[in-house]
């Protein structure tokens, strides 16, 4: 992105100029082809510069998210794009202005415009949820303020939230982050991992308060959006951007309520298999196989996805081993620094890889998962221009998700030994769950906790919890103590401050099983086809690109196969153990 800090600083200075160079061209864009040509060309160029000036400041941030000067740097640019933003403002009213006829003939007359039909359709398509210049202006100028709860809710998560060390059985204490949590709860120690999931939840319970007032801006910012834009909701505002109609997003969550009885039985059979009275929710991470040992060095980790990665094809290996040989990976766990895992990256620059590496089995799928991202990041940003080189989440989700079920099929299909076939099935199976069922449930807690804000009442912790809580009794059925510190985990969801995003997962997860499942059935063809969809950026919808891969998600028939396939696995494992 920049060699240093002060190439960055140079390149953020020249980026100030932006603003007006947008601004020279209100009142032209409308005057004729060549000035609509100019203007979509130099706002390629701007995008392309200003988003290498993003990463390098947020990636350099999440380092650290202790270190105030990088946070300075990402504060800059994010007010640098709120100038950018309101500089542009006028575009959309005035491109609007411009009927149907009237572009046929800038196109006619201007035959290179045609690489930005697409883009300029996304525009006229939203027409009656385009307002007028200076209300353009407004909303652009409050983008800044919008982004503010989920900023402040990851300074207080990442650099502020500081938990109590765990105690296991002998009295030794554990030290309790957001990257050493799941592989405590996995451990075979039950004291230590009630002991983990009593000091997470505490000091969520603890801000509760302020936790509930955080969400509640995010989701009151989305609201005032939507409303001034004139959408029925939240939710079609948000879906709108992405061109996936909400009947996907209430279909996912109707079809999972319709078949809840698959986790009802692994719930059950998790009970059974740990040999335990009752089954409390610090019991869901651990291994039900014992004495399995599946811990990795991240060389073995890198070794294995390139074993699962295979039936994928040698260029699209090619690309994994560019990515882990070229320190496109940022593998482990430091002080300060973001929690979680991501890719990110964009046209121009090469992706890179955040991770908070532990050595499970589940950061190998964080691995390949994170990889799958980073490839189709590549491929689009080689494939498309840059005006169609992103691509909308929905499809994102696909790519890693595919990743994550070739891995497993290859571990199924190279361990013999019941015990680790056990211990892979029920790690996958895991996967089912933290994948479709619970981000289901967060993506129908999500839409719930929006519907309060648009029936105008409160959004206070207690209601919040007491949702949050009556979801889990819902999703985990009547095998499980719903223990009273659950009821706030909504309260450490970052995801909850992206807009809709989580369905995605869910959605991506049963695209991936029958994408991958194709994969695997068919070969070179079906690898053809999915390299398309991985090249295609967003040159068109993301329903459009997976049929052409082979999956319709228009239908509910995917996510049910997927569940089916997940009942399925259910009693296999059951045989096992």
């Amino acid at each position: 992105m920049f060699a240093s800090d002060d190439d960055f600083l140079a390149a953020l200075e020249q980026a100030k100029s932006y603003p007006e160079v947008i601004a020279a061209f209100q009142g032209r864009v409308s005057q004729s082809p060549q000035e609509l040509l100019s203007y979509l060309r130099i706002d390629d160029e701007i995008s392309v510069a200003f988003g290498k000036l993003v990463n390098y400041a947020q990636r350099k941030a999440d380092e650290d998210t202790r270190n105030a000067l990088y946070q300075d740097y990402s504060a800059q640019v994010m007010a640098l794009y709120t100038e950018i933003a309101s500089a542009c403002a006028w575009f959309a009213p005035e491109l609007l202005k411009l009927d149907d006829e009237t572009m046929s003939e800038f196109y006619c007359a201007c035959p290179e415009l045609e690489l930005y039909r697409r883009a300029l359709h996304m525009i006229f398509r939203r027409r009656e949820h385009v307002l007028g210049d200076d209300e353009e202006l407004i909303l652009a100028r409050a983008n800044d303020m919008a982004m503010q709860p989920e900023h402040i809710f990851s300074l207080f998560n990442d650099a502020d939230l500081a938990f109590e060390d765990a105690v296991d059985a002998d009295g030794q204490a554990h030290c309790v982050t957001h990257g050493s949590y799941i592989p405590l709860m996995m451990s075979e120690d039950r004291e230590l991992r009630k002991s983990s999931f009593a000091s997470m939840y505490a000091a969520y319970g603890q801000f509760r308060n302020t936790a509930a007032a955080m969400l509640g801006a995010q989701i009151k910012q989305l609201k005032f959006f939507s409303d001034v834009r004139k959408y029925p909701s939240s939710l079609d505002y948000c879906l709108d951007a992405t061109e996936v109609p909400t009947e996907v997003y209430r279909n996912l969550i109707d079809t999972v309520r319709e078949h809840f009885a698959p986790m009802y039985s692994y719930v059950d059979l998790r009970k059974r298999a740990l040999g335990l009275d009752e089954l409390h929710f610090y019991d869901l991470y651990v291994p039900i196989v014992e004495d399995v040992d599946m811990e990795f060095t991240y060389e073995q980790a890198c070794e294995l996805i390139l074993k699962a990665l295979e039936p994928m094809g040698e260029d699209y290996l090619a690309l994994v081993r560019k990515g882990l040989s070229e320190r496109w990976v940022d593998v482990y766990e430091t002080p300060g620094k973001r929690s979680g895992a991501y890719s990110a990256g964009g046209y121009g620059m090469h992706p890179v890889m955040l991770l908070n590496f532990q050595g499970k089995l589940d950061d190998v799928y964080t691995l390949i998962h994170e990889m799958g991202h980073s490839i189709h990041t590549y491929l689009s940003c080689q494939n498309q221009p840059s005006v169609y080189s992103d691509y909308v989440i929905f499809v994102a989700e696909v790519a890693s998700t595919c990743n994550e079920a070739l891995l497993t099929q290859y571990l199924l299909a190279t361990r013999t030994d019941p015990a680790e076939r056990a211990y892979v099935l029920n790690h996958f199976l895991e996967q089912f769950r933290g994948t479709i069922y619970r981000q289901t449930m967060f993506a129908e807690f999500e839409l719930k906790a929006n519907e309060i804000a648009a029936r105008g009442e409160g959004i206070t912790a207690e209601v919040l919890s007491d949702i949050y809580r009556q979801l889990n009794v819902d999703y985990f059925g009547p095998g499980i103590v719903i223990d009273e510190e659950i009821a706030v985990e909504w309260a450490r969801i970052p995801h909850f401050y992206y807009q809709y995003y989580v369905y995605q997962y869910a959605t991506g997860f049963s695209a991936a099983i029958a994408l991958s499942n194709r994969i695997l059935r068919e070969g070179a063809s079906a690898v053809d086809d999915y390299l398309g969809f991985l090249s295609g950026g967003s040159s068109k919808t993301p329903i459009e690109l997976l049929k052409g891969a082979g999956v319709d998600m228009a239908s509910s028939a995917p996510i049910a196969d997927a569940l089916r396939y997940f009942g399925e696995l259910v009693d296999e494992l059951a045989a096992l153990v």
